[in-house]
């Protein structure tokens, strides 16, 4: 109905802590302490990756473009394997790479006709054109080009496609960011970080020719790496994705364009500069959305500076102090207001984002949401409550 097509991406490089952390495939690692990145040099290593080209191109049949990844390979060049190969001269860490990515883009392109690749980019971009032109790679893999900053370097960026452009790279990608990269553990979405980013590869996209750009892919991370915590979710970078889509829809961001977001999510504010824009909408996971943004501003930080900074609960209220029972009657008399109501706001708003959550996400997932950002703050609130009313029963 919306004309949209699947671009399925498999990661066979970098960023594969999701095989390589297992006991059967840490042998496949580049450097054997190290779960993120593959050996390129065991034939073991490319039946894996064949697998999981396999495993995924059966559930999307038909499709153009496949992502395989290729980012960050970290420790590159660290292997035995991989020093030994360099040991012996005339290679660089950026050849192991290309080898292995044209192994890998081959295998596609054979198995899969009419498939076309895509392959971040970051690996790529030291090397000098004429390692580029005799790789090979550009009759095999179009290049994403990433970027996330607010302020990107539009002519180094330029710069790029066109030498990738002069070694034979016929279509190029950019890929931007609407949520996610502002840090591992964010909760709400910095709009305006966003739409800086997505100014500004307008602004590179203006000057590349047609015929070369291929695409815009606007990424939204839900972690950092496979080991890390979840960072913004879904529903929080609603408003972010509205706003960079019609950015890139429009060619700029107008007062226009803010009314038509903000019909069209149900909200009658949209703050692009700071984290707080209205928290309601009608759009999908507003609700979420709504609750987030409670529990960050109107929650965890009272709570934290009720708990650290508060000067009865610090002062004569203190851990020490209640696990002995060294307890002022007059000090526990005034915070309990304070405390009691923290609680209930906490107990209220966390049942019903639970409820929300597990309505969009794995049960798993919402546990992990929950522990990392909301309940280390409502059980040292409820500890604390619990011990002032204990403390007031002693007194009757």
């Amino acid at each position: 109905m919306h004309s949209l097509e699947v671009i399925p991406l498999v990661q066979t490089f970098g960023h594969m802590e999701f095989v390589l952390k297992h006991r059967d495939f840490a042998r496949l690692r580049e450097v054997p302490t190290y779960p993120n990145s593959l050996n390129p040099h065991l034939d073991e290593s490319l039946r894996l990756l064949h697998d999981m080209i396999r495993q995924v191109m059966e559930l999307h049949p038909g499709v153009r473009w496949l992502h395989i990844g290729s980012d960050e390979v970290y420790y590159l060049g660290e292997g035995e394997e991989s020093k030994q190969r360099l040991a012996q001269g005339g290679l660089a860490v950026e050849d192991l790479f290309m080898c292995h990515l044209k192994k890998v883009a081959a295998h596609v392109v054979s198995t899969y006709p009419g498939v076309r690749p895509i392959a971040w980019d970051d690996m790529l971009r030291g090397a000098s054109a004429q390692t580029l032109t005799d790789s090979g790679l550009a009759q095999l893999v179009e290049p994403m080009i990433w970027d996330y900053t607010p302020n990107l370097e539009v002519e180094n960026r330029v710069a790029l496609i066109e030498k990738y452009v002069q070694c034979g790279f016929q279509k190029i990608w950019l890929a931007s960011a609407f949520k996610g990269a502002t840090g591992a553990c964010q909760q709400l979405t910095h709009i305006g970080h966003h739409l800086e980013n997505h100014r500004c590869w307008l602004q590179v996209a203006q000057r590349v020719p047609h015929h070369t750009l291929q695409g815009l892919a606007l990424t939204g991370w839900q972690r950092y790496d496979h080991f890390s915590v979840l960072c913004e979710l879904l529903p929080v970078g609603i408003p972010s994705l509205a706003v960079c889509l019609q950015t890139l829809k429009n060619g700029s961001y107008s007062e226009q364009a803010a009314a038509s977001i903000q019909e069209i999510l149900g909200i009658s504010h949209l703050d692009t500069e700071n984290y707080m824009s209205e928290a309601s909408g009608s759009f999908p996971g507003s609700d979420v959305y709504k609750m987030i943004t409670q529990v960050v501003f109107f929650l965890k930080n009272p709570t934290q500076e009720f708990l650290e900074r508060n000067r009865i609960v610090t002062g004569w209220f203190s851990p020490f102090h209640r696990k002995k029972k060294i307890i002022h009657p007059i000090m526990v008399q005034q915070i309990e207001p304070e405390a009691v109501s923290l609680l209930s706001n906490w107990t209220l708003v966390l049942r019903d984002l639970q409820a929300a959550l597990l309505q969009i996400f794995p049960e798993v997932s919402v546990e992990e949401w929950m522990e990392e950002h909301a309940l280390p703050y409502y059980l040292q609130l409820q500890d604390l409550v619990q011990d002032v009313n204990a403390a007031l029963e002693n007194q009757s």
